[in-house]
Formats: C-alpha cells, sequence, structure tokens
C-alpha cells in the first residue's frame, strides 16, 4: 500500500474497541434488535464446523434486517455496489444507511470495507469501531479491524483481534490461518 496519511484518533478508538470487547458482557442489556443474534453467537461459539455455516448464514441474516424496508433496500444497493467494486456508490448507499439507521451496524461494517478498498483508513477504522461497539460479536467488523491493523504493521494488536474473531467464530478460516500465519511472528516480538 502506499504512504497514508490518516488521524491516529480512529486507530485508538478501534483499539479501544478491542479492548472493550474483550471484556465480558457483564450487566449490560441487549438490545431487543440483538436478541435473535445473542442466541446465534451462542450456539456458534461451540457449533461443529458443518453446524457453523449454518449459523453463518443465520446470523447474515440477521445483519441484514435493519427494521424498515428502505433501510433494506438502502443496505442491498450499498452491498451490491461493493461486490460489484463501485466503491463510490456504496458509500453513497452506505452512508445514507447509517445516516438514516445508525444504529445498525452492518452498514458500518459494509461502508468499512467499501473505505478500505480505495484506502481511506480513518473512516474504515471508524466505521469499524462503530460496527462494534453496537454489535461487539460481529466477527467479520473484528475481522476487517484484525486486516486493517495487520495492514498497518500492527502485528500484535492484529493477531489479538484475530484471535477475538477465533473466540466469537471458532472455524472461522480466514481468521484462523492469519492466526497461524502471525503467531511465529508475535512470538518473534515478545521475546
Amino acid at each position: 500500500m502506499s504512504a497514508i496519511r490518516f488521524n491516529l484518533k480512529p486507530i485508538v478508538a478501534a483499539l479501544f474497541a478491542i479492548v472493550m470487547y474483550s471484556l465480558p458482557l457483564v450487566g449490560q442489556q441487549a438490545a431487543p434488535a440483538s436478541l435473535a443474534l445473542d442466541g446465534l453467537y451462542d450456539r456458534l461459539a461451540s457449533a461443529s464446523p458443518a453446524e457453523a455455516k449454518g449459523l453463518e448464514r443465520e446470523i447474515r441474516l440477521e445483519w441484514r434486517k435493519t427494521g424498515s424496508p428502505a433501510m433494506d433496500l438502502l443496505l442491498k444497493r450499498g452491498t451490491e455496489a461493493l461486490e460489484r467494486g463501485d466503491y463510490a456508490v456504496a458509500v453513497e448507499h452506505l452512508t445514507a444507511l447509517t445516516d438514516h439507521a445508525p444504529d445498525v451496524a452492518e452498514g458500518y461494517h459494509a461502508r468499512a470495507r467499501a473505505y478500505f478498498r480505495t484506502e481511506q483508513i480513518g473512516p474504515a477504522m471508524a466505521d469499524l469501531e462503530q460496527a462494534l461497539s453496537l454489535d461487539p460479536r460481529h466477527y467479520e467488523a473484528a475481522h476487517g479491524l484484525a486486516v486493517v491493523l495487520e495492514d498497518l504493521g500492527r502485528t500484535q494488536q492484529a493477531f489479538a483481534a484475530y484471535q477475538l474473531v477465533l473466540s466469537i467464530h471458532p472455524h472461522y478460516d480466514p481468521a484462523a490461518e492469519a492466526v497461524t500465519r502471525l503467531k511465529s511472528q508475535v512470538e518473534g516480538l515478545k521475546l
């Protein structure tokens, strides 16, 4: 990646999100929209690999539920634009979503992906922080955070974030592969 200028505030905030995520959720009240997700996440943590695939599909369906047909459409259009590589259009749709439905974690996660693809690291980190503050067990947002941290050369923080992903979804292959890849580097840094 070329030389990137970014504000450290979003990075610090994202690291704060990692620390906050690693704390137990004791005493925190789940939002009504996350009750279905809570059960799915609980099952995912102890699922077999085959069961995990089915739970992933159910979780992704829950992530896409905004509670409004208009917001569902913005999320759909934004993710479709993201998938076809039209990042500016994706950001437009997803910004409209986050403006009108600021409690939808998937909107921030998807927009973070678009920002990252256009090398806008600060906005990507800020959106990942917001997604994780809304849904601390959003394993794809946590994985996105780990990828950004690794890309920035923050190997130890990336390694910790990948491990957090695996604590939520033990069969998430991209995180497992990253932990294996980074383990010797992190152990070397600790010496």
